[in-house]
């Protein structure tokens, strides 16, 4: 019986078919990328806000703590937004006629809030809860990086699941003692894996990676 296709038929076929896979796969493998690249997450992206604050000036410059402004941080999920109440506890005498000051002015006589830029921005289905992690000594710089060094703030951290879960899977990588979860630049006095280690137990701090932990 004579031969219907050409040997050069099974090359073609192979080559297809294995073309097909290395498609696929390189496709995925672009998609993954794409999703961790700061086109999507946001990275080091400075977002236009009413009034330009440092963070630089403010927390590195002057010292201002954390909670001063973020005052509900240590016991409610969300770390808060400080009302004009709190820029006018300085700005009603210091750089109090300055022109770059004048919304946070306008705001305070008009009783409207300045409509801040989140910077930080969890899809909708994703819970979480500031207290808690601040309860369990995770530092605030863990996340957000060195805000007493950013002139104006960006993300820092990519926010993603696979972030999340890197420190849900090895807490002991990241907790530091509850004294210092505020304090920007921490080193810790011995080895991260000793110390964190120490502090999961002491915490009695759990490995969750359970999807309804963030998911409810």
């Amino acid at each position: 019986m004579p031969q219907i296709f050409h040997r050069s038929t099974n090359t073609i076929a192979r080559f297809t078919i294995f073309g097909a896979l290395f498609a696929v796969a390189f496709v995925g493998w672009a998609i993954a990328q794409i999703n961790r690249s700061s086109y999507v997450t946001q990275e080091r992206v400075v977002r236009a806000q009413p009034v330009p604050f440092s963070h630089a000036h403010h927390v590195g410059g002057i010292g201002i703590d954390c909670r001063y402004c973020h005052t509900s941080v240590e016991t409610s999920s969300s770390a808060g937004i400080p009302p004009t109440a709190t820029c006018m506890n300085c700005h009603s005498q210091i750089w109090n006629e300055a022109p770059i000051l004048e919304p946070v002015r306008e705001s305070w006589q008009s009783g409207e809030s300045l409509r801040w830029t989140r910077v930080h921005d969890l899809p909708d289905f994703v819970y979480f809860d500031h207290s808690i992690h601040v309860a369990k000594g995770v530092g605030c710089e863990t996340c957000h990086g060195r805000v007493d060094k950013m002139p104006l703030l960006w993300a820092e951290s990519p926010l993603t699941m696979e972030w999340c879960l890197s420190c849900h899977r090895q807490p002991e990588k990241f907790v530091r003692p509850k004294s210092e979860v505020f304090r920007m630049g921490y080193e810790p006095m011995k080895s991260q894996s000793e110390l964190g280690a120490e502090l999961v137990r002491e915490y009695a701090i759990e490995s969750k990676t359970s999807c309804s932990t963030c998911h409810r």
